[in-house]
Parts: C-alpha cells; structure tokens; sequence
C-alpha cells in the first residue's frame, strides 16, 4: 500500500483536506483489504470541530470560486481528467485494494469517473440564463442562474471514484465550494481525488475531505451549519431519508441517489445469447455491488429454462478472486457484513423453495467472498425478490404475459433502472414507457454515462446527475420581472 500511495504521490496525505492543508486529528480509522482482511492503512476521522473546520474554509473560498470565470473553472476541471487519466492504473490498483472490486471494473469506474470531470469542463462555459417577453406583454421575464453555495456530498464505497467526481464536477462547474464525506470503508480513493485535483489547480477550501464513520456526528455537525445550503448524496434509501429529515430543518437542496431493485425482463422473443450477455453486465459488473445491478430477473416461461441454463454456465465461467490478480473477474464484498447478508438472503430463499443452480455458498479462506449464484424456482413472495441483494446472486421468476411482467416488474418502491430484452421495438418501447423507474436500459446491459441523466423514481431518490440536468441541481435561479 506504501509504494501504491507513492505512485500517487500522496504518501503523506492520508489525513483530513481543510482549506487545501492535509491535516491529522485525534483519531483514525482502519482501511482494510476485503480480499485479505488485512490492514492496508490508517487515515484521520475528522470531529464534529473537523467538520465545522471545513465550513470554515469552503465559506472562505466560496465567493472568489463563485466569481471565478467559467472558462478558468473549466479549465481545472479539464486539468483533473487528463491527471486522472495519466494515473489510471495506480488509481484502479488503489481501488482494487481499499475495494476488492476485480481490476477490469477498477479501471473502468475510474475511465467513468474521470469522464465527469470533462464532461463538466464542456458543461461549465454553458450556464445560461434566459431573457423572454412575458404572455401579456408588459415586461421583461429575466432569469439569471447563481452556485447554490457550500455543497455537502456524501458517496458510498461501491464506486469509491466515480462517485465522488460525479458530484464534485458539476459543483464546481457551477461555482460552487465542497466538502466531501467518503465512505468509510473506501477512504483512500476520495484523498486520491482530491489530491489529484490540487495539482490540477484547484484553490484551497474549494475541495475539503472529511473521512469518518457514519455514527460521528460529522455529518450532523455540516448540515446542521446555516452556511450549508446543499446536500448530495447517494447511498441506500434507509440513510437516505433520515438525512432528508436533517436536511429539511436547514430547507437545504437536496440530491438523492438512493437504492434499487432492477428488475431484468426476457421476453419469448429475446435474442438471448445477447441477452446473456447484457445479464452478466447487468448483474456481475462490481460483483452485483452496485445500484444499478440486475436484482431480479423475469424471464417468460417459454424460455426460462434455456435461459436459466445459459445463465448458469456463463457464471460458472468467472473466476474469483483478489482483483490485483488481473486474470480474476470476481472480487470479494466489500466487509463481513455485506458476505453475510447475502448469504442469509440466499439461505431464507432455499428454505422457501428456490432452487441453487449455482453457487449459493461461501467459499473457505480468508476474504469476504461470496460465489456467483443463479437461484430458480424463486417463490414471488420471497424475500430476496424485494431487498437489494447487493451482490453476485441472480434470482429468476417466470411469467407468462406483457402485462405480468410489467406488474411484477413495478411491484416495489424502488424505481431506478429496469432492463428488457425483446426483438420487437414497437413492444420495447411500449414496456420502456411503462416501467416505473428512471432509467431503462433495452436491449443492453448498461446505460450509465456522464452526458445522461442518471437517477430514480418513488424511493429511489431525488434529482439528476451527469447530464445538463447534473449541473442545474447546484443552481439557483433569480427571476427579475422589468421594463427596459
């Protein structure tokens, strides 16, 4: 891990980012490799006077980075891409290590999350407002668009990059000043980031870093500050809602990306060797640890079992293990618990009847892994159907109808990705328009890109990122009504 920092050369920035100083607190939390469970490094957890320390400093930068013309802003932004770009390969190494995630997916997340950064500089020197005349023709409608303020963004470890840049890229973009909680099981990755973007220009107190555990108060401590005005985050929705009860007490804007329960429908008609292969994508991009993953897959009866049997000998083809061995696809979870709900997911469900096609076990030694898992007979009412599975276990549901499939496929208060396969556009189009979520994926087994709208309906959350859409969540518009 030493000579991993080196290469990043952040050896001796493991610490708390305030007003562009690195600096050490009273504490500290353990960062520990989820393919090993061995320690890789200690970095500082910030107090709630951390906390309030970089509210300091992203005040003290706000009004000459909301000044700061959009050119020079896009500039840094641009700058940070071609930094994250040049170090792509110790950042996926980084990621591997703190994350477990296999090597491929590191390096993909971190070429993703790199991409919001230019994605951003392009989107920067476009704000605009918008000058019309009024219906009745008595004045002048002015709009003029302004940062929101001090943003507080909060990401989860599943993508311990991409996360982050998608939300420090349109903040700043916008003119705003940030202050950045990681998650605390993947902490280094953020710093990674961050210390990137310092050589990349940015001016202190325009990035701040707090790392700390969930419990600490810290981030009661910014929301609570009158001087924050924005809060973003993306995680599960059980967290979500409670930091939307602390937001509302500040009216403070608000961005949620929160949990899902994708469903992935095959029709009779699927070209289903693509349709396998999309399901892989779907399902075992980072191992299932993402919200976006496949969660429950609803294949017609008249194919299930070919499908199921293609599903399961394409699974059986992965091989697992410790990422930074770069031949390996499967990493392990991210942390006991994660492996361990899994498994009493998949338990509660083979006692309900399912049927392991695959997998369904833990493997022995160290690590937090958990097999790829193919799951049929799945009963409807089983639990592992509702709750996100989080992980490499695909469970499958036959139906028999258009309108079964929808049904099912909307039986939750999720909504924020849904995937169908079918040759028949006209039907393609007609399920897109009646699935209850924000993003749709026909016939392909992703759809995420910085120059679209990402995010969900009902309780998968609030507002857009990436996108024209990412940018306009960190601005406030002022209508001024006039006659020349």
């Amino acid at each position: 891990m030493a000579l991993m920092l080196d290469k990043l050369k952040m050896a001796d920035k493991t610490g708390l980012l305030i007003g562009g100083n690195w600096r050490s607190s009273d504490g500290s939390l353990a960062v520990l490799d989820p393919a090993t469970e061995a320690e890789l490094a200690e970095v500082a957890t910030a107090s709630r006077a951390d906390a309030i320390a970089a509210v300091d400093a992203a005040e003290a930068a706000s009004e000459q980075w909301a000044a700061t013309a959009p050119r020079e802003r896009a500039e840094i932004l641009r700058r940070s891409y071609e930094l994250m770009r040049e170090n792509e390969e110790a950042l996926a190494e980084l990621v591997v290590m703190e994350h477990g995630k296999s090597y491929s997916d590191a390096i993909g997340e971190v070429r993703y999350g790199a991409e919001f950064y230019r994605w951003f500089s392009e989107e920067a020197v476009r704000i605009a407002g918008e000058v019309r005349t009024a219906p009745n023709g008595d004045k002048t409608i002015l709009t003029l668009v302004r940062p929101v303020g001090i943003c507080m963004l909060i990401t989860p470890w599943n993508f311990p990059v991409a996360m982050a840049t998608r939300k420090i890229g349109p903040a700043l973009a916008a003119g705003c000043t940030t202050i950045l909680k990681p998650a605390s099981d993947t902490p280094l990755s953020a710093l990674a980031v961050a210390h990137l973007m310092e050589e990349a220009g940015v001016p202190p107190g325009v990035v701040n870093v707090i790392s700390a555990r969930g419990s600490s108060g810290v981030v009661d401590a910014v929301l609570e500050d009158p001087r924050v005005r924005k809060l973003s985050f993306t995680g599960s929705t059980e967290v979500g809602k409670l930091l939307l009860a602390k937001a509302s007490e500040q009216v403070l804007r608000t961005s949620m990306e929160l949990g899902g329960n994708a469903p992935f429908i095959v029709f009779e008609d699927a070209d289903l060797d693509a349709a396998i292969e999309g399901a892989m994508v779907a399902k075992m991009r980072n191992a299932g640890e993402a919200c976006t993953a496949a969660n429950r897959f609803l294949v017609h009866a008249a194919v299930a079992d070919q499908f199921s049997t293609m599903l399961t000998a394409a699974m059986n083809k992965l091989r697992m293990g410790p990422g930074m061995d770069r031949n390996n696809q499967v990493g392990p979870m991210i942390n006991a618990k994660s492996r361990d709900d899994i498994a009493d997911l998949v338990a509660q469900s083979l006692d309900n009847g399912s049927t392991a096609l695959t997998g369904g076990s833990r493997p022995d030694g160290p690590g937090f892994f958990y097999t790829p898992t193919v799951l049929s007979d799945v009963a409807p009412d089983d639990a592992i159907l509702r709750e996100e599975i989080f992980g490499p276990v695909a469970p499958i549901v036959s139906f028999e109808t258009e309108d079964e499939a929808i049904a099912m496929a909307n039986d939750t208060e999720l909504g924020l990705m849904s995937y169908a396969y079918t040759e028949d556009m006209k039907r393609g189009m007609r399920v897109a328009e009646r699935l209850e979520a924000g993003m749709i994926a026909l016939n392909k087994g992703m759809v995420s890109d910085p120059a679209a709208p990402f995010g969900g309906l009902k309780q998968s959350g609030i507002g857009k990122e990436g996108s024209h859409e990412g940018i306009m969540e960190y601005l406030d518009t002022k209508y001024v009504g006039l006659s020349w």
